[in-house]
């Protein structure tokens, strides 16, 4: 069943730091991160018509909104509470997870480090750039794709993955639709599980995700890799993406993987026409209300080239760090990147404005 009623936080600031804090008045800590919230937009859903109006944090909380929704007090629960660490990483700050595809046909950077030694290589790079999180995958998911066999995909990862295990400070993280995989990253030294079809493609992901005992990233996406972009439609992008990852997040916790090592993703491009993409880029606050860390993987992304006129997805860098520094405006705690050191640089601008101080002299 739908949900009736959806809240938003709205009005994001900067959080206040140190002495401020004191004076700063009416405005709640957004999932313990770097941004308060001063109110919320209240989306109320029949169908697919929509109304939405604005309230004030204690307005909100006063009001009875019957029992067609969860209670107020839950909803801020979920907005407030600190996330958790990831695989020990804090995520009271932005977090970059920089990308190693190892495949000869992703959309961006295929066959560029398609070789184990080469994407190894480029892991350490992007590690001595900022990455926070290498993401390795050895199936690529872009519009059209092929899959390929198990089999395949375990050649190209399984290498670059025990090369990469325990030599570098960033967390590993195996990006893969198969459970056979999910287990072998795991037990070769991988951190964390992304799934672009949120354990729903092989029938074995979940159970083989709980057994891991390893953080998942559940991302949403509208129908295969090969057929998606052919007539993607919803009643309204924002809410049924909601939808969907709360009802992933709830099948992983029956089956054993708690609420704590989950993270989601909406799935930018797969399956989402530029304007479905664009109404979830400028609605993504909405997902601070499942009560997980939130990634996004915008980078150099078609609907970016449509925006900026960049035909050539290698030469979107600064639509992309555009697009990652949007989604840390909403309190996004993970951005998935090709350009780590553009993030990273753009990123440390920007936390130290927010703060009006450099990060060092902040801690």
């Amino acid at each position: 069943m739908l949900r009736e009623i959806y809240v938003r936080p709205v009005g994001l600031t900067p959080a206040a730091q140190g002495d401020r804090a004191e004076t700063v008045l009416g405005g709640l800590r957004l999932a313990g991160g770097w941004l308060d919230f001063m109110g919320v937009e209240v989306i109320e859903r029949n169908g697919a018509r929509l109304e939405r109006r604005l309230a004030g944090l204690s307005d909100f909380l006063e009001r009875d909104w019957g029992r067609r929704t969860l209670n107020a007090a839950d909803m801020f629960e979920a907005l407030r509470d600190a996330r958790p660490r990831i695989a020990g990483l804090a995520l009271d700050r932005p977090r970059i997870m920089g990308i190693v595809n190892v495949t000869p046909d992703s959309f961006s950077d295929g066959g560029q480090h398609d070789g184990t030694q080469a994407a190894i290589e480029h892991a350490f790079r992007l590690e001595e750039e900022g990455a926070d999180i290498v993401d390795i995958g050895g199936e690529s998911t872009r519009p059209g794709a092929a899959p390929v066999s198990i089999e395949e995909e375990i050649a190209r990862v399984l290498p670059v993955i025990e090369g990469l295990a325990g030599k570098t400070r960033a967390l590993l993280s195996i990006d893969t639709r198969h459970a056979e995989v999910m287990r072998l990253a795991a037990a070769a030294g991988v951190d964390i599980i992304n799934d672009v079809a949120a354990l729903g493609h092989d029938p074995r992901s979940l159970e083989a995700a709980a057994e891991t005992e390893l953080p998942v990233i559940l991302m949403h996406a509208q129908g295969d890799p090969r057929t998606m972009q052919d007539d993607p439609t919803y009643d309204d992008v924002v809410t049924d993406v909601f939808d969907y990852l709360e009802a992933r997040i709830e099948a992983c916790v029956r089956a054993g993987i708690p609420r704590t090592r989950l993270i989601v993703d909406p799935g930018i491009g797969f399956g989402k026409t530029v304007q479905h993409n664009l109404e979830l880029m400028a609605g993504l606050s909405i997902l601070h209300g499942l009560g997980v860390p939130v990634l996004l993987g915008a980078s150099r992304k078609s609907f970016i080239g449509k925006l900026t006129g960049v035909k050539d997805a290698g030469d979107r860098v600064m639509g992309s760090v555009g697009a990652a520094l949007s989604a840390v405006a909403q309190g996004v705690q993970i951005v998935r990147v090709h350009d780590v050191k553009a993030t990273r640089e753009a990123l440390a601008v920007w936390e130290a404005c927010n703060r009006g101080s450099a990060l060092d002299e902040a801690q």
